[in-house]
């Protein structure tokens, strides 16, 4: 192993990124209960418009408002998932740390995908 090499992060650069994330985090979950809310819209919507209507268009675009709802709820998520394992990580030491070449990671990849665990230089090897 080369002398310069840093393996952590110290503790003041890990809260800026900890406090990052859970700005992240909470914009997520206010987009996922904006879209929950959307949805239940649409549904409240369908059931009242169905004693009015039945015309194919109008079902067919209150379907699509339904799936964008869900894919859009589906996607934060998941994200949402990400971010949890990325302040894990920060709990456990791990974060920011390259598994394969023990590197930091670069700042700018973790603003960008603060769950990685692989650095830009071992991550482009193996893709």
């Amino acid at each position: 192993m080369s002398k310069n090499k840093i393996y952590k992060w110290n503790k003041k650069e890990l809260k800026n990124f900890e406090k990052m994330i859970l700005k992240k985090r909470d914009v997520v979950l206010s987009e996922l209960e904006e879209s929950k809310d959307r949805g239940n819209e649409v549904l409240n919507n369908n059931s009242v418009n169905a004693i009015y209507s039945s015309h194919m268009a109008d079902a067919s675009s209150d379907q699509q408002e339904m799936e964008k709802n869900y894919y859009m709820m589906d996607r934060g998520n998941s994200y949402l998932k990400y971010l949890n394992r990325a302040l894990n990580m920060i709990s456990e030491g791990t974060f920011g740390i390259c598994k394969k070449c023990g590197n930091r990671i670069n700042k700018e990849r973790l603003l960008e995908v603060p769950h990685t665990t692989s650095c830009f230089e071992c991550k482009t090897k193996t893709s």
